[in-house]
């Protein structure tokens, strides 16, 4: 199933701020010094001083030097050197566009192999951009209006209409799941994703059900997702993979989640549904 969005990242940093001002913003957030950042781009603390004060020009090759070492997101390395008076160097071709069929296409065919297990592709605002079999078995039954797209995968997940009623262990993994949003937040600096964390942050967590039996114990490697599906719990440990060193905002924020049976009966009951 592929589905098509127009959620984005957008950048939460004012874009009339001077270079300087945003290179600072950044070093202070990694909790890196003048003098490591100088040491690590080759350069000195005090051109790295006159760089954040206005004081001295930053090249091009200097601000994309400098947003490297300081692990700056594709999408703000464009609003650093447009600050600096320089051209974005980083496109950000829409999904669709014939220019990335290979991808898109690439993508669904590697999360269709995934089945029976679930795979979905998001952006970084966690919209849906695609998803297998797997994924839609696991949506049997919410409500129309939380599939209407955009659909987004933390909202989906944590909504009292969405998944969150039917997932075991819901504590621990809405805990993952913030904590995943929040050191997203902290890497991009995005409003838009602020804005999304403060929502599903504040959706009620469904009442514990009374009677319930604990699943019997397991040695999981990894925080599993334990979920109600007709009658059984099935347990599945998340894997998000990324692109190495993209060159577009846009691929640059995509990202493949899958999930792995945590355990025999989930792999089980799953092959038991192939054809």
């Amino acid at each position: 199933m592929t589905l098509r969005t127009s959620g984005n990242a957008a950048s939460a940093i004012p874009a009339d701020q001077g270079v300087g001002p945003l290179l600072r913003a950044w070093r202070e957030q990694r909790r890196v010094s003048q003098l490591e950042l100088a040491l690590r781009a080759d350069s000195s603390a005090r051109h790295i001083s006159f760089i954040e004060t206005g004081r001295s020009r930053p090249s091009e090759e200097m601000v994309l030097r400098l947003a490297e070492h300081l692990d700056v997101p594709v999408r703000e390395r464009n609003a650093l050197l447009l600050a600096a008076g320089y051209a974005p160097r980083y496109p950000e071709t829409p999904l669709d566009d014939p220019a990335l069929d290979a991808l898109r296409s690439g993508m669904e065919r590697l999360i269709q192999g995934y089945e029976p297990y679930p795979a979905l592709v998001v952006d970084a605002m966690y919209d849906v951009h695609a998803a297998n079999r797997g994924i839609l078995m696991l949506l049997d039954g919410i409500p129309e209006h939380l599939l209407t797209p955009p659909l987004n995968a933390m909202r989906l997940t944590l909504h009292p209409e969405g998944l969150a009623p039917r997932i075991r262990n819901l504590r621990e993994w809405r805990g993952h799941l913030l904590a995943q949003m929040d050191r997203q937040i902290a890497l991009r600096r995005s409003e838009p994703l602020r804005r999304l964390y403060e929502e599903v942050a504040a959706y009620p967590a469904p009442e514990e059900k009374p009677g319930a039996e604990p699943a019997e114990p397991v040695p999981y490697f990894a925080l599993p997702m334990q979920i109600e599906h007709e009658g059984r719990v099935l347990s599945f440990i998340s894997s998000i993979s990324t692109f190495n060193t993209p060159m577009d905002v846009t691929v640059a924020e995509l990202a493949i989640e899958t999930f792995l049976p945590a355990d025999p009966a989930t792999v089980k009951y799953l092959q038991s549904m192939v054809p």
